[in-house]
């Protein structure tokens, strides 16, 4: 069995010949998000309803009446066509909906999979919708697949690291390519690691660097060192 089997990601291609990769959400991520969307929807409707239908009886509740209209149609397609291009719920969970080749979603593409969350309904609790993310590979419900839409995941922030102000130090042996690959990813994360952890996992590489293996600063720069070195520092 080959990655692209088990890999659910989809390639697609802007306009303009961009290729981007999406990452289509599945029906966990989404129960979750349209969870929290139903809270936040029956809460405002719920605290509408205890403070106008007391205060304006008929009027009150004509008013609630239209808000729980708008809640349920135009509460999706507001936040869907906002810049996150999201709900609440969704933007929560990292989630976001999109046009198929990854743009974002437009009015009528966002008209479309909403008013079709009755079909998806059908025959209860959303049984249609379920089964037809659980069949396709891309997790599309019957609303994204008439609008042309997808929901999918926010690519997460890469930051870049730091270079590292620290003088090269050639290794004191030949290493290997699974060695050197090692120890260049060992000096990537080494912003994100705990001053702690960062002098462990260095002492266990300390030999390479001709020095003690022992969890402290110096070992620790002697080992970067030769990263430094490996990324083609000499001075």
């Amino acid at each position: 069995m080959t990655m692209e089997v088990l890999d659910s990601a989809i390639t697609s291609e802007t306009p303009e010949g961009i290729m981007i990769e999406l990452r289509p959400a599945g029906i966990v991520a989404r129960c979750y998000a349209y969870l929290l969307d139903f809270f936040i929807r029956f809460m405002i409707v719920s605290v509408a309803s205890a403070v106008l239908i007391p205060t304006m009886r008929g009027v009150g509740t004509a008013l609630v009446l239209i808000l729980f209209f708008a809640m349920e149609w135009f509460y999706p397609v507001m936040f869907e066509l906002s810049r996150w291009g999201a709900t609440p719920g969704k933007r929560t969970f990292g989630l976001k909906t999109v046009m198929d080749n990854g743009l974002p979603i437009t009015p009528a593409a966002s008209i479309t999979r909403n008013l079709l969350r009755v079909a998806d309904f059908i025959p209860a609790m959303f049984g249609f919708g379920i089964l037809s993310m659980l069949l396709r590979r891309d997790f599309k419900r019957l609303g994204d697949i008439a609008a042309a839409t997808l929901v999918v995941y926010v690519p997460k922030t890469v930051t870049k690291p730091k270079p590292l102000d620290i003088a090269p130090v050639a290794p004191s042996r030949s290493l290997s390519p699974q060695d050197q690959s090692a120890l260049l990813a060992f000096a990537v994360r080494q912003s994100r690691l705990t001053s702690e952890r960062l002098n462990e996992l260095a002492a266990i590489a300390a030999p390479i660097a001709d020095c003690p293996a022992e969890p402290n600063p110096v070992t620790t720069r002697r080992v970067l060192g030769v990263a430094q070195w490996l990324m083609g520092r000499r001075t």
